[in-house]
């Protein structure tokens, strides 16, 4: 019997990340697993800061749980660490993210992320 695979989906404040939860469900359904939709906002940056943000992250919610996934917030000044702590803790198999627009090679997410994470947790990069 295969063991269950959870997945976290990262999704910025921005209406357009439905489309990563869309494959995060995809995974889901082949793996079995809970299916987690992170958002990591910056240490003392205000989450609804702006009606269009706040908005945005309301949609992302409803359409998370329309998609039987949980959305998690959380505020810290460490990203990358607070990531990683969150899939040790959620036993998260797979990490689902949008391509960075980011031009330094060096300083985008997914290779901070592939650095720190465990070699185990798969990063799958969504292309825009």
């Amino acid at each position: 019997m295969q063991k269950k695979k959870n997945i976290a989906v990262c999704v910025t404040q921005q209406k357009t990340c439905e489309r990563l939860i869309k494959v995060g469900v995809e995974n889901r359904e082949k793996t079995k697993g809970d299916l987690y939709v992170l958002h990591v906002a910056p240490e003392g940056y205000s989450i609804l800061g702006s009606s269009k943000e706040g908005e945005a992250l309301e949609y992302l919610f409803e359409i998370s749980k329309a998609a039987d996934a949980q959305m998690i917030v959380l505020k810290s000044s460490k990203i990358i660490e607070t990531i990683d702590n969150f899939c040790k803790d959620n036993e998260i198999s797979k990490i689902i993210l949008g391509e960075s627009q980011e031009s330094k090679t060096k300083e985008r997410m997914i290779s901070k992320l592939r650095k720190k994470l465990k070699k185990n947790v798969e990063i799958e990069v969504i292309p825009t």
